[in-house]
């Protein structure tokens, strides 16, 4: 990070390839496979990365409309695929919610590493459209499971058979 603490800079660090189009993207993310390609300066900051299976993938939502940057407070829209109405459904902080709509628009999304070949990652389950930037990445660690967790009410009422809202 560069910058002071009211004002950042982040470099991208590599990008997002995907044949998938947005639209897949928005409904099918647990399959949807992508490359993530690592710039040539930032190579050999891949060195010890083959063998976990999983990376968190945190990138800069580039196609966040802008009225989607900013809002405090948002109903759980995705809610509405499995038959809730809009009205039906809480008015919540994003925080509390996987919603593109932020504050800063940052995306965190955890995918399956298939293999590396060189500064390209092969990456299933991303939920990131084809260009996004990347900004980093970081590996899944045992010690990062949690096997006693709770959710709020309002979840329970609006979970899936996947278990998300």
């Amino acid at each position: 990070m560069v910058g002071s603490a009211k004002q950042m800079a982040l470099k991208p660090v590599g990008v997002v390839h995907t044949k998938a189009s947005d639209s897949q993207i928005k409904e099918e993310h647990r399959e949807v496979e992508a490359v993530v390609e690592i710039f040539p300066e930032f190579e050999e900051a891949l060195q010890g990365l083959d063998g976990y299976s999983h990376l968190f993938i945190l990138s800069y939502l580039h196609k966040l409309r802008p009225d989607q940057i900013g809002p405090l407070k948002v109903k759980p829209k995705r809610a509405t695929r499995r038959g809730f109405k809009l009205e039906e459904l809480p008015t919540l902080g994003v925080f509390a919610l996987d919603s593109p709509t932020r504050p800063n628009p940052i995306g965190l999304t955890l995918v399956r590493l298939v293999k590396r070949h060189g500064r390209k990652l092969f990456v299933a389950g991303i939920d990131l459209f084809d260009s996004t930037p990347v900004v980093d990445i970081k590996p899944y660690q045992p010690d990062y499971q949690v096997n006693k967790y709770t959710v709020p009410e309002w979840y329970l009422k609006l979970m899936d058979k996947r278990r998300h809202v």
